[in-house]
């Protein structure tokens, strides 16, 4: 996963100029912070409907944080932080998004991409993680939509993907 999204990541700032271009900002790192404080708050909600309402929700994700036994936490705390995070940013909402908004306008773009990047996951057998990418997708590229910038979505992924899978999992 690291070396894929990685690849996305390079690919985005490869052919879109405009995301090198992006300087961090003070509050960005504030805002990163509020929102992956609010998806993990809307993630709470839908852990406890999910284990309910599908019937294999339970299971399903119970092996997604099996996943954090593939290697040691530091090794999973630094792809996450270093690459996984700021890849999926770059890519689906910094290149994807982006192009889709400028061809469709800002609603269907949002919509066409957080759809997409929902539906990549399917691959993965795992209906509950496809809805739950799905949400994280809908809630970052809404405020890529809103805003514009990337720099508040890698802060937000990637202390959202470190705080529920490593440090407070919500099941």
């Amino acid at each position: 996963m690291t070396l894929g999204v990685g690849g996305l990541g390079a690919y985005a700032l490869r052919v879109e100029p405009v995301l090198r271009r992006e300087r961090p900002r003070l509050r960005d790192i504030a805002g990163g912070l509020g929102s992956a404080a609010a998806l993990y708050g809307i993630f709470l909600v839908g852990d406890g409907l999910a284990r309910r309402i599908m019937p294999a929700g339970e299971r399903e994700i119970g092996s997604i944080y099996e996943l954090r036994t593939a290697a040691p936490r530091p090794a999973i705390a630094t792809a996450l932080a270093l690459v996984i995070g700021p890849g999926e940013e770059l890519f689906w909402r910094g290149l994807v998004q982006r192009n889709l908004q400028r061809r469709f306008g800002r609603l269907r773009g949002w919509l066409l991409a957080s759809s997409m990047y929902g539906a990549v996951h399917l691959v993965s057998e795992n209906l509950t993680l496809t809805g739950a990418a799905t949400t994280a997708g809908l809630f970052w590229g809404a405020l890529y939509a809103r805003d514009q910038r990337l720099t508040p979505l890698i802060v937000s992924h990637v202390s959202w993907d470190i705080w529920i899978f490593l440090v407070a999992p919500t099941g």
